[in-house]
């Protein structure tokens, strides 16, 4: 009989759904190629061709669409967040490499996947462009109903074939929902551009304004910037002042919320599909594990290999344990890897503000500005793929730590086996107290009593088990790190100089009792020599366990000072920093909207001015002379223009022409 959970298994590996989610991606290429040609064609160039070229024929039309500015966006931020978070699914099935639309050899494989990455691209484009483009009402349309196709056929890869062969019941919409749900609020957000769209259209509500060069969180801040220093700080509750402290004069750029949205749910998925392998390898183990059982009944428990049978199950189900156990400590490490990524960055841009670069590496202080850009294009991708990576690594490591507890304080335990856990500790005494004459045989034969015991006979001989030595790894340990504390007080107290004065904390780096110094060192020297064998072997464990610890925190680099510029994560994060606050910095945005301010208003006084002049008391000037001598004055001062005019029948016409031609040459 099959269970109910393998029931459905059975019955989704004969599902099969009439929808393909690969060859619908191929195919959403056609409506997305519409409708970036329909707001290319509505988007307007502002720097039209020369003549020459055949390009004018097309207008100042055909612009090129942006689907999203990657530097300088702070409106509209979520919505591009959850349009990131809708790309999820793609994002992971390129992840695993298992985009293979064509047959190629291995080492083109690089060509397929960035072949993929263009497919996806193109196939979600429609959703930033709609979201961005400055046509809100035909914007809305077009993304609402290609956000609706995509949510259709999502919907129904779900119904059809709900149930999947690892996780059981509902497997597939466990790895929908989060691009479904991104889907329900893209239509919402376009419905709502469309009401609003619609009410400006009928004058129902303003237009929407420009958007403004300098946000309002930009110039808080440099109004902060320009007020006095105030000596009372305002008061901060527990969360701001152990958590986070908001600051209303911040705000984070389109492209890293997108890059957290899609962090997280990316993060989900890559969980799920973990969590699908370790059902698959758990059903491997399991049958492996009926056939050692199979043995053991068929050997009737006396063979050779049940001891080592029975610790294999112990180790497999030992591991199973583990590994689920710490499925949650790992994603929460990750999760607040992601939040931490935010806080490091308005951190560092706050100081780069500030014009401190002392938290930099020497080498980061002068970035090259051809690295930087690249490295904004990087870094969101990078970013998502370390914390993928880096939570595989985490629950690994704490895997193999739960291992280690397991098979080190627990199972002891469990075994009835705690006191001699306790003597390998260190805890306990050396060996078991000599057992009483008479009272334990070997062979059948009685043990020779205590007084009996020689040198030269075996401890299974003597009746006792194998000694394990009082001084055993750990309290070896223990010792060792006393006598470093022991130096450090001895050379504290003995051979430092007395403090200046009574407000210093540390005494003077000013050398006293100097013979005894000389012989301390002298004879520490053999001992510290054996010593730094062990501080070298504790360096590399440590920076293996801070290296893997620490692998998705691409904000701080894992390499040694000197070698920082190995860890490309790092060099992107630093480069992704420097474009960030050459282009955001309030201060220069400030300085620029004020120049570009400065410059409309004058131009706008100078017209108001020409207006007042042509509108002043005089004699009346006809409007057709006065337009009349404008043309002569343009033409005069481009002659170019004299030869592309339309020619009119008449010799006053041609008259004209040549005498324009002449002033020209004149």
């Amino acid at each position: 009989m099959f269970t109910a959970n393998a029931r459905t298994r059975q019955l989704n590996g004969t599902c099969s759904s009439s929808v393909d989610m690969e060859l619908f991606l191929h195919y959403s290429l056609i409506p997305s190629l519409f409708i970036i040609l329909v707001l290319s064609l509505l988007q307007r160039r502002e720097h039209c061709r020369q003549t020459e070229d055949t390009s004018y024929l097309l207008g100042n039309h055909f612009g090129i669409i942006v689907p999203l500015d990657f530097v300088g966006t702070f409106s509209n931020r979520w919505s591009y967040g959850i349009a990131f978070g809708a790309t999820a699914n793609k994002i992971m099935f390129l992840f695993s490499e298992g985009y293979q639309p064509l047959q190629v050899p291995q080492w083109a494989q690089a060509f397929v996947l960035l072949i993929g990455g263009f497919e996806v691209g193109l196939s979600f484009f429609p959703f930033f462009a709609c979201l961005s483009s400055e046509f809100r009402l035909t914007s809305s349309i077009l993304g609402f109903c290609y956000s609706l196709l995509w949510f259709v056929v999502t919907v129904l890869q779900i119904s059809e074939c709900p149930h999947g062969q690892f996780v059981g019941r509902y497997e597939t919409l466990l790895f929908y929902w989060p691009s479904l749900l991104c889907l329900a609020f893209l239509l919402g957000r376009f419905l709502h551009m469309f009401v609003k769209a619609l009410k400006a259209l009928l004058g129902w509500e303003p237009h929407a304004e420009e958007k403004p060069l300098l946000e309002a969180h930009q110039a808080e801040h440099v109004k902060q910037l320009l007020k006095k220093a105030c000596p009372r700080e305002r008061k901060k509750s527990w969360f701001q002042t152990r958590v986070y402290d908001w600051d209303p004069c911040f705000q984070f750029p389109s492209r890293m919320v997108g890059t957290i949205v899609l962090a997280f749910i990316c993060l989900y998925l890559f969980i799920i599909i973990e969590f699908c392998m370790f059902v698959f390898v758990r059903d491997k183990l399991d049958v492996f594990e009926g056939k050692l059982e199979s043995y053991v009944a068929l050997m009737n428990e006396t063979g050779t290999l049940t001891p080592v049978i029975l610790q294999v199950k112990e180790l497999i189900s030992v591991s199973k344990g583990v590994w689920v156990a710490t499925i949650l400590p790992a994603s929460l490490t990750s999760v607040s890897y992601l939040f931490h990524i935010l806080a490091c960055y308005r951190k560092h841009m706050k100081r780069l503000w500030a014009g401190d670069k002392h938290f930099l590496p020497l080498r980061f202080h002068s970035p090259s500005p051809s690295e930087s850009v690249v490295a904004i294009a990087r870094y969101s991708g990078w970013q998502i793929a370390y914390i993928l990576w880096g939570y595989l690594i985490i629950h690994v490591m704490q895997s193999l730590c739960g291992l280690m507890i397991m098979y080190g304080l627990v199972l002891p335990v469990t075994h009835h086996r705690g006191l001699e856990m306790l003597r390998r500790l260190g805890l306990g005494i050396g060996h078991r107290m000599a057992p009483e004459h008479g009272a334990h045989t070997l062979g059948g034969q009685p043990l020779p009593p205590p007084y009996l015991w020689t040198s030269e006979m075996s401890l299974e001989e003597q009746g006792r088990p194998p000694q394990v030595p009082a001084l055993c790894f750990s309290l070896t340990i223990s010792i060792i790190l006393g006598l470093m504390i022991l130096q450090m007080w001895i050379a504290a107290s003995f051979f430092l100089q007395p403090k200046l004065g009574p407000g210093d904390k540390q005494k003077p780096l000013a050398l006293n009792n100097r013979k005894a110094f000389h012989n301390f060192n002298y004879f520490l020297f053999f001992y510290n020599v054996l010593l730094g064998l062990g501080a070298c072997l504790s360096r590399l464990l440590i920076s293996c366990i801070l290296g893997t610890w620490l692998i998705a925190r691409i904000d701080r680099t894992i390499m040694q000072s000197g070698y920082e510029g190995a860890d490309m994560g790092f060099s992107a994060w630093i480069g992704m920093l420097y474009v960030d606050h050459y282009h955001t910095n309030p201060v220069l945005v400030s300085f620029c909207h004020i120049l570009i301010t400065g410059h409309r208003e004058r131009k706008q006084q100078k017209a108001i001015k020409y207006w007042c002049l042509d509108q002043s008391a005089g004699p009346r000037i006809s409007a057709r002379s006065r337009t009349r001598w404008r043309l002569l004055q343009t033409l005069i001062n481009n002659p170019r223009l004299i030869m592309l005019r339309k020619s009119k029948s008449g010799h006053g016409s041609q008259e004209f022409t040549q005498i324009l031609l002449t002033c020209s040459e004149s």
